[in-house]
């Protein structure tokens, strides 16, 4: 690391020395719209990394923003410490910047209160990109671009153009994307018999949805406290993949064509009836966030067998079962994490009937698909640091600390050398980001009006079993109405109400 550290300053002085030979332009971000403009990658010499001189600022402190599960973990902790350390002779210190996960940099970087360098998912980041919060990066001075261990859709979802340029964001960390993850040692002692049609070993009921919905029937009537499958609807994050599934897409040609909302499209209908169904064996607590805020306590109680969550809060579940396991049976803390460790499984969403009917499903099964998002390091456009801001983000990717990471927060790695080291989940997510089966949030600006309706609208489909006959989605021309409905006011909300 400190040879490298050294290259990176030596190569980008040379950088630097090119650049001044070009006349300073401004570092606008704006993503062009001319889909037939010629678009070109940015030379080592583009004015708008005149900044990056290669001369790290020296005695400067450099406030980063993680995630909350990052922080919980220990992992910034050791992350800082270590950068620290390596930079200590040049009085450089990263600091946690304590604005939350979500740091609010459009509001607070102007004023010089915000982080200089921001990781977060690439829907959130390149939503700055168009009213320049972030910078574009020199990925000729970043290792992990520089070593070609960043697969090509994961570089795609942080790049965009300005001025004809395709210039680049943020450097990707992790794929997320949704995962079920369920009790082992909940499971029936003699589920090899009865929930093992096809004697693969695997559980049928998170193999495919409809034996999962059966299971969850006789789970909920063994205790009616308890629901075998359970989370919360009203994230379009964890449900949109069920209409993705059926032909549905957030935006035409490339994710990118904000005035082609196709959210109706196919038979997405046959996903929100699904989902409907199962609804109608959940708790209340899945209309809301309650049952997501809930999940590590609900999982560790048995209150849920399974539920919708992201890989990086898996270690969360398992600490909170290691407790359980600890109380309950009087466990070391070692034991106990071990035990947790065994029984907390996570699979890709299990396949989908092809008519949408749990109650009446068709024999032919389809894939589920699942949104997806990139989690990356970025640079805010107001740090006074920029030479010190890229090295925290060379050394934050770097194989040894997304390694580090990857051990503590159990993350699917998004470098390959990583991946291929990681379990078989985390090979078999970046193996679908790799060829683009996980539909990746679209890096555009335009992606901020979708939560709030979507949600509203998923959170009111898992609110509509309980309406009995005044109930609003019982039947597919009624859900196919509302899908229209909900595209239409998406374009609204992006190309009339803003």
């Amino acid at each position: 690391m400190k040879n490298f550290k050294h290259l990176f300053v030596i190569f980008a002085t040379l950088v630097a020395t090119l650049s001044a030979c070009q006349p300073s332009v401004s570092s606008s971000t704006t993503s062009s719209s001319n889909s037939n403009t010629t678009i070109t990658n940015p030379s080592e010499d583009d004015p708008v990394f005149s900044k990056f001189t290669g001369e790290l600022e020296r005695n400067v402190e450099i406030k980063v923003v993680e995630n909350d599960t990052a922080i919980k973990m220990g992992y910034l902790d050791e992350l800082i410490e270590a950068f620290n350390e390596e930079y200590k002779e040049y009085g450089i210190t990263a600091v946690d910047a304590n604005q939350g996960e979500f740091a609010d940099l459009p509001n607070t970087g102007p004023y010089g209160y915000g982080p200089d360098v921001v990781y977060q998912a690439n829907d959130v980041l390149m939503g700055w990109v168009q009213d320049k919060h972030i910078m574009p990066l020199p990925t000729h001075l970043i290792e992990a671009y520089q070593s070609d261990v960043i697969p090509q859709t994961a570089h795609e979802a942080y790049k965009s153009v300005n001025n004809n340029v395709n210039y680049t964001f943020g450097v990707p960390v992790n794929i997320q994307s949704p995962l079920l993850y369920y009790r082992k040692d909940l499971l029936p002692s003699d589920w090899q018999e009865t929930w093992d049609d096809n004697d693969n070993d695997v559980p049928d009921m998170v193999e495919n949805i409809v034996d999962l919905y059966q299971f969850s029937l006789q789970y909920h009537e063994q205790d009616n406290s308890k629901y075998g499958f359970e989370f919360s609807l009203n994230d379009f994050y964890f449900t949109s993949g069920y209409l993705f599934s059926y032909g549905a897409y957030l935006f035409g040609e490339n994710n990118r064509d904000d005035t082609d909302i196709g959210l109706h499209q196919g038979n997405a209908k046959y996903g929100v009836q699904l989902l409907r169904q199962f609804a109608a064996q959940m708790s209340p607590a899945c209309i809301d966030d309650s049952a997501k805020l809930a999940i590590s306590g609900a999982m560790a109680s048995g209150k849920y067998f399974a539920s919708v969550t992201t890989p990086d809060v898996r270690s969360v579940i398992v600490d909170a079962l290691a407790t359980t396991y600890q109380d309950e049976e009087g466990l070391t803390s070692q034991e106990a994490i071990q035990k947790a460790e065994e029984n907390i499984i996570g699979v890709p969403f299990p396949s989908l009937p092809s008519n949408g009917d749990l109650i009446n499903p068709s024999e032919e099964m389809i894939e589920c698909k699942q949104m997806g998002g990139i989690n990356g390091f970025a640079m805010s456009s107001y740090t006074k640091y920029p030479n010190a801001s890229l090295a925290f983000i060379n050394f934050a990717t770097s194989y040894k600390m997304v390694k580090l990471r990857e051990e503590i927060i159990q993350i699917a790695p998004c470098r390959s050398d990583v991946a291929s080291e990681s379990n078989e989940l985390s090979q078999q997510l970046f193996e679908k980001a790799s060829n683009g089966s996980i539909v990746l949030m679209p890096s555009i600006k335009a992606i901020n009006q979708v939560w709030t309706p979507a949600g509203s609208f998923m959170g009111d489909v898992a609110a509509d079993p309980s309406r009995g006959s005044n109930a609003k989605y019982d039947t597919l021309d009624k859900i196919q109405a509302a899908l229209e409905q909900l595209s239409k006011d998406i374009y609204d909300a992006i190309h009339l109400l803003s």
